[in-house]
């Protein structure tokens, strides 16, 4: 069976420090949906933390197929955005986006030790945060003439679907969502209608 669901964030964290030989490490992570919020939340944190050396990032997102990118943000190759990506990895969450922020506290930690404190800072950020488990939802769209509209109604009442959106006009078009691994039967049930139609959306 396959899953359908996932873990993610419910709010952005508060921010975590974590220090290591002068070198201060502030570790955030946030809610996304897609990598177009990756950017201002990033020049946010670039704002606060304006005389900080290094603002590194990893971020994933998706269910089936998922995305991801790691930022080391001008530190050693693999040094933070890898460790930080992992964190997100290991927490099991998705739709995350953690940045680290360091100021030099002028000791070298060498890669090593850059790795360890942008593992654990990320790893802070993250047992702060309050991690929920939601429901990977397919969304249909269902079209019919406003004659028909009882028994769809009946359907999405009977099954507990989410309306997402509608448009009742003459023609009527709902937009529904259900969790993944009833969608094959609500699509069944929706297709055997009779004068109704229902595609995938998207």
């Amino acid at each position: 069976m396959e899953k359908d669901t996932y873990k993610t964030l419910a709010a952005p964290s508060e921010a975590v420090l974590y220090k290591e030989k002068n070198s201060k490490f502030f570790g955030y992570a946030f809610p996304i949906i897609s990598e177009d919020d990756v950017k201002p939340l990033l020049d946010d944190l670039r704002k606060q933390h304006h005389s900080a050396r290094h603002w590194c990032y990893a971020f994933q997102t998706g269910t089936d197929k998922v995305y991801f990118r790691a930022n080391d943000d001008g530190e050693p190759n693999n040094s933070a955005g890898m460790p930080i990506y992992g964190q997100i990895q290991s927490f099991e969450v998705t739709n995350v986006l953690v940045i680290v922020v360091r100021y030099f506290g002028g000791v070298k930690l060498g890669v090593g030790g850059l790795i360890a404190a942008y593992k654990t800072a990320a790893q802070m950020a993250l047992e702060v945060s309050d991690i929920i488990e939601k429901t990977i939802d397919i969304h249909y769209l269902i079209r019919f003439d406003y004659k028909n509209m009882n028994k769809v109604m009946r359907v999405i009442k009977e099954k507990n679907l989410d309306i997402i959106s509608q448009k009742m006009e003459m023609s009527c078009e709902i937009e529904i969502a259900t969790r993944k691994k009833n969608a094959e039967m609500i699509f069944d049930i929706f297709s055997n209608l009779y004068e109704v139609e229902i595609l995938e959306k998207e």
